[in-house]
């Protein structure tokens, strides 16, 4: 008498694709670069169903070294929080948000005042990082034509008031 092993195919396939989903969701759903940031804070803007980690950012001289795909957030001043990210990834859709809209930050809602899109070079870092009586967040991120080394003409800033 010969015993035979009989595996359903069926079932081993659908086993495999369990186990790669797994190891998917356990490790490759992250983006790239999002394990290399220590997270401080999480934003959301519900508008445009935006939600992201949000690293602390030290200055490197003069400049701040924006993260590859979540946010990043800088404050020297009083009431003050600069939040960076990349319009190609994180602020994809940053340009859609309207003046009214609510930003979640570290669980305090902020309110859109002002939308505006400058020329980098008309960009005034001491004005935007000045002190406020009240808690604001500055957004900023590129706009405008793309230049050769992953970087824009303009900048799209939104400035956000505590609610």
């Amino acid at each position: 008498m010969e015993i035979r092993h009989s595996y359903d195919t069926k079932k081993c396939i659908l086993i495999l694709y369990a186990f790669a989903f797994l190891i998917y969701i356990l490790i490759g759903f992250m983006p790239a670069g999002a394990t290399d940031y220590k997270v401080s804070a999480r934003i959301s803007i519900p508008s445009i169903d935006l939600m992201s980690d949000v690293t602390e950012l030290q200055l490197d001289g003069r400049k701040l070294n924006t993260p590859d795909t979540i946010v990043g957030s800088y404050s020297d001043a009083t009431n003050k929080t600069l939040l960076i990210g990349h319009s190609s990834t994180v602020f994809y859709k940053l340009d859609e948000t309207n003046v009214g809209d609510v930003v979640w930050y570290n669980g305090h809602g902020y309110e859109i005042k002002e939308k505006v899109t400058l020329l980098k070079s008309e960009i005034n870092m001491n004005k935007i990082l000045k002190s406020e009586d009240v808690d604001t967040l500055v957004i900023m991120t590129c706009a405008g034509e793309e230049l050769d080394n992953q970087d824009a003409t303009h900048r799209l800033i939104l400035t956000a008031k505590a609610v």
